[in-house]
């Protein structure tokens, strides 16, 4: 893993006009989310989601729970309403690798992920309507879908060399039109 980690550093350096390879961005961690939505008084279906997304993750989620009760949502304070997992290390590499290679190839019509997905800070956002985008997991029918959000968080400066680093690990994005 060490020598991937050095070939991409020296790849993205190269692309970055010979910067220092010790300045070279690098992924720092990625957070799979997963907001309950109208699940959250289902406790069959949140376990269903937890399930899925152990699976997908190779990690168990942690609970992430409402700060303040909203009555026209119908939440109250503590409740638990989503799941997330943070990977960093070797498992963020392989879950990486897997997404790369396995899952976006999955999607009907892939074209590359959108430019627009980045927050001005290096980081980058996708989501997915379904979860049976992964080869984990087996739709079953009458199962409800439940969506995902996952967080690549990356230690660039700004947008532009995020883009050069995910390009470089494989993440395919849309051309864009000149």
């Amino acid at each position: 893993m060490k020598e991937e980690i050095t070939k991409v550093k020296e790849k993205v350096s190269k692309e970055l006009n010979g910067k220092n390879i010790m300045a070279v961005p690098l992924i720092q961690k990625i957070v799979v989310n997963v907001g309950f939505g109208s699940f959250a008084t289902d406790k069959k279906n949140q376990e269903y989601i937890f399930e899925g997304l152990k699976k997908i993750t190779g990690q168990k989620p942690a609970e992430t729970r409402a700060r303040k009760a909203i009555a026209s949502f119908k939440i109250r304070e503590d409740q638990v309403i989503g799941a997330k997992v943070t990977l960093r290390g070797s498992r963020m590499q392989d879950f990486f690798k897997r997404l790369v290679s396995a899952v976006l190839p999955r999607i009907r019509d892939f074209r590359g992920m959108p430019n627009e997905s980045f927050d001005g800070n290096g980081n980058y956002t996708l989501g997915f309507r379904e979860i049976n985008v992964f080869p984990e997991i087996e739709y079953k029918k009458g199962e409800k879908q439940f969506g995902l959000e996952i967080v690549i968080q990356t230690s660039a400066q700004n947008d532009k060399d995020a883009k050069k680093l995910l390009e470089t690990m494989g993440l395919q994005f849309k051309k864009e039109d000149n």
